[in-house]
């Protein structure tokens, strides 16, 4: 019998890693799901929940560890608590492979098998699996949400007996899976939306979706997306001319949501402190790029900086605002993973390290990091 193991987050964490569902799903694997109790409290997932569904509630993180072959986790696990595994035990988690070197070879050396859920291919057997996109989904949403509350003003057009009110004006930058879902729900708001990006694919999503599409449309344009549907970093010159359609566009905004990133990259500027200044009064800024250090140059990572009367928002964790539905999405993306990974008839732990979703989340084996991304050139 596999022994999966579902620990508490930190306490700027409330997500959890396994819901009442996915723990049936995995009993019926024959896994033993032992989870921390009250780990799943701010997710509303009381114990009782757990334990319904076949789960065991360990009275501390020592007894839920003990003895388990994979554990499963929101954010990057701590390194007293992966000591606390067997060696070639698996830890499944957003790792965030990228940060902090070196915790993550710490992580490494303790000889845990490590997958990190952010570095899932891009495949269509693997977006049951997808992470960034089902947490993203939830960031935009909540991001226009924010954004409506802290704008002090209503969002649809209004018209009555006393006058109109003019629907707020709505710009999106990065069409991603945030993007997208920034631009949908602003829309269902009443409110009149425009976006942009530099891949030109997204050009007729952004239509779809009722929105209008800002770019400068050039050549360059025209190849600005890599094979895994990432923008490519532009030219000196083609961010030159962006820039100025931008800063044209922005000034007459009501509420930009910015979301553009690249993996294992710093976030793009595309709001300078100019920008800011030239905005309305009253105008808002969310910056989802804040954790790489913003696409505004003011943002402040996890705070709202004013300036002119425009605030400017750096939320680091949207998706963990609605932690019942992340809490809910995540584990079902766990869940489509570790799957791969159980024998459904001897009910025990085998791992395909030829299969091509295990070789791309891979990111530490046998004490040390193998991701191809993550390898470093020797001195």
């Amino acid at each position: 019998m596999v022994i999966i193991a579902v620990t508490a987050e930190s306490a700027d964490e409330p997500r959890i890693a396994v819901s009442p569902d996915t723990v049936k799903k995995l009993a019926a694997l024959g896994c033993n799901v032992k989870v921390e109790s009250g780990a799943g409290s701010r997710s509303r997932f009381a114990d009782e929940l757990y334990e319904a569904q076949g789960a065991h509630i360990s009275r501390s993180r020592e007894e839920a560890l003990a003895g388990a072959d994979i554990l499963l986790k929101v954010r990057r696990p701590a390194l007293d608590e992966v000591n606390l595994l067997k060696a070639g035990s698996v830890a499944a988690a957003m790792l965030d492979p990228y940060g902090s070197r070196a915790g993550l070879e710490a992580l490494a050396a303790s000889g845990v098998t490590l997958f990190s859920m952010e570095l899932m291919p891009r495949i269509s057997r693997a977006q049951s699996m997808d992470v960034l996109s089902s947490q993203a989904n939830l960031a935009g949403y909540k991001a226009v949400v924010n954004a409506a509350a802290m704008f002090e003003q209503a969002m649809p057009m209004m018209m009555t007996a006393a006058g109109t009110v003019p629907a707020a004006r709505v710009f999106v930058m990065g069409v991603g899976v945030a993007g997208l879902q920034a631009i949908a729900t602003a829309r269902r708001m009443g409110a009149v939306v425009t976006a942009t990006d530099v891949r030109p694919a997204t050009k007729e999503q952004v239509l779809s979706l009722g929105a209008k599409f800002i770019a400068v449309e050039d050549e360059e344009f025209s190849r600005a997306e890599t094979q895994a549907g990432y923008a490519k970093p532009m030219s000196a010159e083609y961010q030159r001319k962006q820039a100025e359609l931008v800063a044209s566009h922005v000034r007459s905004q009501d509420i930009v949501i910015t979301t553009a990133l690249i993996p294992g990259r710093p976030a793009p500027r595309l709001i300078t402190s100019a920008m800011v200044e030239s905005m309305k009064p009253g105008a808002i800024i969310v910056d989802l790029a804040a954790e790489r250090g913003g696409n505004c140059e003011l943002t402040r990572p996890d705070g709202i900086v004013e300036v002119n009367q425009v605030r400017i928002a750096g939320p680091l964790n949207l998706a963990g605002e609605v932690p019942v539905s992340a809490s809910s999405l995540y584990a079902r993306n766990l869940f489509a993973f570790i799957e791969l990974m159980i024998d459904k008839k001897e009910r025990a732990l085998k791992v395909d390290w030829d299969d091509e979703i295990i070789k791309g989340t891979l990111v530490a084996r046998d004490g040390r990091i193998v991701h191809p991304s993550l390898q470093q050139p020797s001195a």
